[in-house]
């Protein structure tokens, strides 16, 4: 019996087994040791901007081979991926509307003092994103501004289809490269995760979270409808499918890494990992994966519309159902502008209270409340954004069979 090389032993392996290793680790070594929990974050730093360094060349290098070496008669089939990425947004601030009137909640707005420079309308919003698509390559790519790569990563694809074989077969080698190294940095996910929930159990714990139970289980709780039932029944209506094993299989695989991380940007390459082991269209996944990243934002749209409805309860605003409908649309093209990393759907929340005039004074409070629960609102809020760009590709591109679903 011959035996593993390094090689074997370091990529096979269940990584979600050893994920759930390295959780469970991080959670005992911060009741055991909080000093060393505390040291130990430096680990989870160090895999979250591993991600992040890697996934802006990642996207840049992927997109533009798939194109260039596109098959004809092949497509991407970009548009039912967006119409889907937007139908999800819409419903999930629809949701958090239902659950905002069923839970009504009221805050405690006592913090001042909030230094955080929040956009001053929906123009601004759109206006960044305009400037993002035009963004010099090199500055995109040091930025981690996934729109301007997308943009050049396609634009880099299209015009490399009238390039020799040679050069198209260059790029496809370098996107091989860069996907092992991807692989690499993603195998080494225990290790982040577990630094990453040691140092935030020792530095936060769940003391500071008591006073916010409520507004919590109303995120949390739309989260998990959006992700349970939602997200399945858009799936069910464009497939005609049972859509719960890859729903599962993203939410555990996709779902869990980001849970931790906490930013859709650094989510990306382990994302795209999935989709080439679920043996997923590459033209389709390719693209679609980091433009989810960028405007399926579902879980941000939850958070905008729940903070800013329980600001309107705390402050005796009344608010009836087409301003409530109104304020879902807004938050959920707000969302769609939300930056890739964590706590980047907060700071739109003023926009949204400034539909009903609310002082901005009083919205940076909400904002800080926001981030006082953000160490469990915004790692969910991520955990279903990301899984759900991976559900909704699966949908698009062909849902696998159970045999590709782990």
């Amino acid at each position: 019996m011959s035996q593993l090389t390094f090689s074997e032993k370091f990529f096979g392996g269940n990584l979600v087994l050893r994920i759930a290793v390295g959780i469970v680790a991080g959670v005992l070594l911060a009741l055991v040791w909080p000093d060393a929990a505390s040291s130990a974050m430096l680990l989870g730093n160090l895999f979250v901007q591993a991600l992040k360094a890697v996934a802006p060349v990642l996207v840049l290098v992927l997109v533009a081979a798939a194109l260039a070496n596109q098959q004809p008669g092949t497509h991407a089939q970009l548009r039912p991926i967006v119409v889907l990425y937007l139908i999800g947004t819409l419903s999930a601030a629809f949701l958090a509307v239902l659950m905002s009137k069923l839970f009504p909640t009221t805050l405690i707005l006592t913090i001042s003092e909030v230094s955080i420079s929040p956009p001053q309308g929906i123009r601004e919003v759109l206006d960044n994103l305009l400037f993002k698509l035009v963004d010099n390559p090199v500055s995109a790519i040091m930025n981690g501004n996934f729109i301007g790569i997308l943009v050049w990563g396609i634009a880099l694809g299209l015009t490399m289809r009238h390039a020799s074989d040679a050069s198209r077969g260059m790029l496809a080698d370098i996107s091989h490269a860069i996907t092992l190294i991807v692989r690499v940095v993603i195998r080494l996910a225990p290790i982040g995760i577990f630094g990453l929930v040691a140092g935030n159990l020792a530095e936060f714990g769940f003391a500071a979270l008591q006073g916010y139970v409520r507004i919590l289980s109303v995120l949390l709780g739309a989260m998990l409808i959006m992700a349970l039932l939602i997200n399945p029944l858009i799936v069910w209506i464009k497939t005609r499918q049972n859509p719960y094993p890859i729903v599962f299989t993203a939410l555990r695989e996709s779902g869990v890494t980001a849970f931790f991380t906490r930013s859709s940007a650094a989510n990306i390459p382990v994302n795209l990992a999935l989709c080439e082991r679920l043996k997923l269209d590459e033209n389709t996944y390719a693209v679609s994966i980091p433009l989810g990243a960028t405007i399926n934002m579902g879980g941000a749209a939850i958070t905008i519309t729940v903070l800013t409805l329980a600001a309107t309860h705390t402050l005796g605003i009344d608010v009836d159902l087409a301003t409530a409908l109104l304020l879902s649309v807004v938050a959920a093209l707000s969302a769609c502008g939300a930056s890739g990393v964590a706590g980047g759907s907060l700071l739109l929340i003023p926009l949204s209270c400034g539909l009903f005039g609310i002082p901005n004074d009083i919205a940076m409070q909400v904002v800080a409340v926001g981030f006082v629960i953000s160490i469990l609102q915004d790692s969910a809020e991520t955990a279903l954004n990301s899984s759900t760009d991976v559900v909704f590709t699966a949908a698009v591109s062909g849902m696998p069979d159970s045999s590709r679903v782990p």
